[in-house]
């Protein structure tokens, strides 16, 4: 599990190669500050807040695995992403997409817009149209701010009591290292089931109204559902995410007439195998 985490964590060692990430420095009493100001009551957050809060994240999560150093296929995904992202209500952030160059097998977002896919994950796809599937999937969690949400209850919890009234110079050292936690513990056990079950009726929505295959995204959910849950490549995954099968149950109810009426939009099989050769 510790090497499945592991992977989350790219962005602050990447290489110059990959500087249109441009993620600050990790600036622990400032994630700390806004976040305690930001739970104090549950107001809605800034949307400048929520894009430090994010950078400050994707900063403490990202240290391990590095970004695939190949500057055409991360273009190529962020080409495919800023134009789902285009397509949304939210169109405005900064949206960035990136492959991390990890075999396991995922994918997550984190506030303002940051997104990741891991090239275990791309190794599955057969097609624009799957890729574009899953990035939808994200976008709407930054969408809907189901990770922000989640930051903001567990710094509430992180901040009861005394604590809550401390500045976090005054906070002992056992409450500075909850609060700290709160972050990536949202990563290892996952968001609830039903913000899930959103991105995915609201990802083929999205896939849809940007010209792709509405089946992209249960396609890639078959290929899960194919492979092994005891497989480490998976792990993470399947414990932070509810099952394939009962992902694609959801959709088929919920979604059924959306996915047959968009079915033959274009999947592009032979430019994603054109784009991602050089990492495969």
């Amino acid at each position: 599990m510790k090497q499945a985490l592991a992977l989350l964590a790219a962005l602050a060692l990447a290489g110059p190669a990959h500087a249109q990430f441009n993620l600050r420095n990790l600036d622990i009493n400032r994630l700390v500050d806004t976040v305690k100001n930001v739970s104090k009551a549950t107001r809605t957050i800034p949307q400048s807040e929520e894009i430090e809060i994010g950078h400050d994240v994707a900063a403490r999560l990202l240290g391990a695995a590095p970004l695939v150093a190949d500057e055409h296929l991360q273009r190529y995904v962020n080409n495919v992403g800023r134009w789902l992202a285009s397509q949304t209500e939210r169109a405005d952030l900064p949206w960035e997409f990136g492959v991390l160059d990890a075999p396991q097998v995922n994918a997550f977002a984190v506030p303002g817009g940051t997104i990741f896919i891991t090239r275990g994950l791309l190794e599955k796809m057969h097609s624009e149209s799957e890729l574009a599937g899953v990035l939808a999937h994200e976008i709407v969690h930054v969408l809907k701010k189901h990770h922000l949400k989640a930051i903001q209850k567990g710094a509430l919890a992180s901040l009861t009591g005394e604590a809550a009234s401390l500045t976090f110079r005054d906070m002992n050292p056992e409450a500075k290292q909850k609060l700290v936690a709160f972050g990536t513990e949202m990563y290892s056990r996952g968001l609830d089931k039903g913000d899930e079950l959103e991105a995915d009726r609201l990802g083929v929505v999205i896939a849809a109204r940007a010209g792709y295959d509405a089946y992209g995204l249960p396609a890639v959910l078959q290929t899960l559902q194919a492979m092994n849950p005891a497989d480490s490549a998976v792990a993470l995954m399947f414990k932070t995410h509810p099952a394939p099968g009962e992902r694609l149950d959801a959709l088929a109810n919920t979604m059924q007439p959306t996915l047959d009426a968009y079915a033959s939009q274009p999947q592009l099989r032979d430019r994603f195998l054109m784009e991602t050769k050089a990492s495969r």
